[in-house]
């Protein structure tokens, strides 16, 4: 089985790397830095990879290296759809290229893979799409204008799909990450706002026991992982999320301070 892992280099898409490739998974790397994808495909020895440092930011490109991983490997039994930035700060602060550019790469760019590997999967009879949306798609964040749109639209494009899918060989799986401690992602997160007791009650969790759950819900062709499991009421109750989101996010620290 062959799986390529956008975002590969660190953080989660590593992780992600990690566990399919103990699982007995064929590889493919995609990110922007070589070098750690290297370093990454050496620590998965023996397991089949393909590395493939390339910048996904434009739509129009995005889908180009997919024929360089299948003559590879093989055909994408599966795609996950990590790849992504953040964009953090007063809406009114933000430059709307930074906006705009995180727009395409978390929401245009996964969209653009996905139809350009789906057509091959139904053929085939097989395939699964993994999303990697974000609480954020669950329970918008202020300060994070452009990203939560982006993370909610991944989200619902994926929801969507599985549904359309249903009965059909391909699987769609929406993931919502919450607090990754350890990522660069959730670090810089967690340092862009004031110290409070709602920002230090969140539930946290690790990319390792997130890539677990992602192993396990394609496994057993589950909807969605919800990770740290407690963020599973921001589904079932959003608007009590709302109002608690609203009213005591706290405020964005001064860049300048």
């Amino acid at each position: 089985m062959h799986i390529a892992i956008t975002g590969a280099s660190s953080g989660i898409g590593a992780a992600l790397a990690r566990v399919f490739a103990q699982a007995g998974w064929s590889i493919t790397l995609v990110a922007r830095r070589a070098s750690l994808l290297e370093a990454l495909a050496a620590e998965l020895a023996p397991a089949p990879t393909c590395v493939i440092a390339r910048d996904l930011s434009d739509p129009a490109a995005c889908c180009a290296w997919i024929a360089e991983a299948e003559a590879a490997l093989g055909p994408l039994d599966a795609l996950v759809n990590n790849a992504g930035v953040q964009v953090l700060g007063p809406t009114e602060a933000v430059d709307p290229e930074d906006g705009e550019r995180c727009l395409r790469l978390n929401l245009l760019v996964p969209m653009r893979m996905t139809r350009h590997v789906l057509p091959g999967m139904l053929a085939r009879g097989q395939g699964v799409i993994i999303d990697i949306a974000s609480v954020a798609g669950l329970a918008p964040t202020p300060g994070m204008y452009y990203y939560n749109a982006s993370k909610a639209g991944l989200a619902a494009a994926s929801e969507s799909l599985r549904g359309e899918l249903r009965g059909r060989p391909v699987h769609v799986l929406t993931v919502y990450p919450g607090i990754i401690d350890e990522t660069d992602m959730g670090k810089r997160g967690m340092a862009s706002y004031e110290r409070s007791a709602l920002l230090e009650a969140q539930p946290r969790g690790t990319a390792a026991e997130l890539a677990r759950l992602v192993l396990r819900a394609v496994e057993r062709r589950e909807d969605r992982v919800i990770y740290p499991r407690m963020n599973a009421l921001a589904r079932w109750f959003p608007g009590p999320t709302r109002w608690l989101m609203d009213r005591f996010t706290p405020p964005m620290k001064d860049p300048d301070a």
